[in-house]
């Protein structure tokens, strides 16, 4: 009779401690540029897996993001495509101190879906051999703003700039390419690195600001575990593999 008690007791425990386990886990709502759609993905899978936590993630502009941000929005983490929103985020009082880091820097590619169209130095910009060009809005969008860099680099914006389509984030630059309405646009090169076909430019790093995309801790969510587990976890050697097999450098 009490051997039977006790394996009461002891599944009584062991329903006790699964009970509790599931409330360990919690969930954080992350902000994510949208050049790190694909890697954030994986890296929210592989997050859940190692953790139990769960990252909600949500894609756009860096831009964008910061305005929703300083008008309550609830995001907990913030992936920006640039240093500077972060530091902003900190200067104003909406990222927690000392959190912020560099977490990729990517890089940028023009890119075509019609083969020999784009060659290795951006010639095609000079020569206007094409009708529309598609970037993400360098206002709110840092790939944007590097392209932009670029072509005034190369001395051809003011020539190819009423040829210019904007799109509101990397992502639909991207999106105009993919279906045609735009010949050629600069887009992420994580975008592009597993298509095949077309032709495309990898953009000299010298010929723009550096695009250091940094992480920061919002304070929304500093009371969070899980939110300051994903910034932890942003940095592990397993989430860095699949930041490298994207294009980007890893820090």
């Amino acid at each position: 009779m009490r051997a039977i008690t006790r394996r009461l007791s002891l599944v009584g425990v062991l329903f006790a401690w699964a009970l509790a386990v599931p409330a360990l886990a919690a969930e954080t709502q992350v902000a994510v540029a949208a050049n790190f759609t694909e890697p954030a993905k994986e890296i929210a899978a592989a997050f859940t897996a190692a953790t139990g936590h769960k990252a909600i993630l949500s894609f756009g502009s860096s831009g964008q993001f910061y305005a929703q941000m300083a008008h309550g929005a609830p995001y907990e983490v913030f992936l920006s495509a640039d240093a500077d929103r972060p530091k902003k985020a900190e200067q104003d009082g909406l990222g927690v101190p000392n959190t912020r880091f560099t977490y990729a820097v990517g890089r940028l590619v023009l890119y075509s879906k019609t083969p020999g169209l784009v060659d290795e130095g951006g010639a095609v910009l000079k020569s206007g051999k094409f009708a529309k060009l598609s970037i993400a809005d360098p206002a709110a969008a840092p790939y944007g703003a590097a392209a932009v860099q670029a072509m005034q680099r190369l001395g051809v914006y003011d020539q190819v700039k009423p040829k210019i389509v904007q799109g509101t984030s990397i992502t639909q630059a991207y999106q105009f390419v993919a279906s045609g309405a735009a010949d050629l646009g600069f887009v992420a090169l994580s975008q592009v690195i597993d298509q095949q076909g077309g032709s495309r430019w990898l953009v000299p790093t010298g010929d723009h600001k550096p695009i250091d995309q940094q992480a920061v801790l919002l304070f929304t969510g500093q009371k969070n575990p899980a939110a300051a587990a994903f910034l932890k976890f942003l940095k592990s050697p397993q989430a860095v593999a699949i930041i490298r097999r994207y294009g980007y450098e890893a820090r």
